[in-house]
């Protein structure tokens, strides 16, 4: 068997949150980077790792086949949820692309009942955070942990959650935006909280405040653009970016331990 794999700081943060002798499926696994690593280090037993794209898929057959674990890491070629079959898995991973598709790819395997059996979900959306909240919400999953982290001038953020019982009740009590010193109705604090994470946002950290910093930026800056028009449309649609760059200021402001920097 080779070396110790060594993972980038993004996929080791999710290879981390990965309950220790799982069955693990890696779903868009591209070169099967993670499983290799889980099942090396001995926190996973065995490992699926489902690829799409046939050059990823085959880079990963031979890396899998490298390592001396082909006997147990399955790598199985095919479009998302596709590649299992229920009870295959007790963690799912999914790292790496919007949450948009990620949404997607989680709502076919609910829909083809291949998350029956799934305990488990750690996810890195790379875009589109709230939406895949959202769907951990709607599907009875709890959020368990969020993690935020800069690598290689990019902000990442990595969700953990698990099937639970009290899932309606903990979601409940997490999506309550109380906690926050602002005065908000219920459905904006809700999408407030989908948007820029609950527990993100109870223990705030200098990389949350960037990435929102960027954010106001980038909006600032289609602000200027719409600044072009005359039409009423533009007109509107500013005045929403610029009522969503108050609400997000506020709360940077208000957060409880880290104050935004000056820019």
């Amino acid at each position: 068997m080779l070396d110790m794999i060594k993972l980038s700081k993004r996929l080791q943060s999710i290879a981390d949150l990965v309950t220790p002798g799982s069955r693990i499926a890696d779903i868009g696994s591209d070169h099967a980077l993670l499983p290799v690593y889980l099942v090396q280090s001995g926190r996973c037993p065995s490992a699926i790792a489902g690829e799409l794209n046939k050059g990823p898929w085959q880079a990963a057959v031979r890396g899998v086949a490298e390592a001396g674990l082909a006997n147990v890491i399955d790598v199985r070629h095919g479009d998302g949820m596709s590649v299992l079959n229920a009870g295959d898995a007790d963690t799912v991973t999914i790292a790496g692309m919007g949450g948009s598709l990620m949404s997607m790819i989680l709502e076919a395997g609910w829909q083809g009942g291949k998350l029956q059996q799934v305990k488990e979900l750690v996810l890195q959306p790379n875009v589109g955070e709230d939406l895949v909240r959202r769907w951990l919400v709607e599907r009875r999953f709890a959020l368990q942990n969020e993690i935020i982290m800069e690598e290689d001038g990019r902000i990442y953020e990595v969700l953990h959650a698990i099937k639970a019982a009290n899932a309606d009740s903990h979601n409940e009590a997490l999506y309550d935006s109380s906690f926050l010193p602002l005065k908000l109705t219920e459905s904006a604090g809700r999408k407030l909280l989908y948007a820029m994470g609950p527990l993100l946002l109870r223990e705030p950290s200098a990389c949350l405040v960037r990435k929102w910093q960027l954010e106001l930026a980038k909006l600032e800056r289609i602000c200027g653009q719409m600044l072009q028009s005359d039409t009423s449309e533009a007109r509107e649609k500013e005045a929403a970016f610029r009522q969503e760059m108050n609400l997000i200021g506020e709360v940077l402001a208000c957060l409880p331990t880290v104050k935004p920097s000056s820019s």
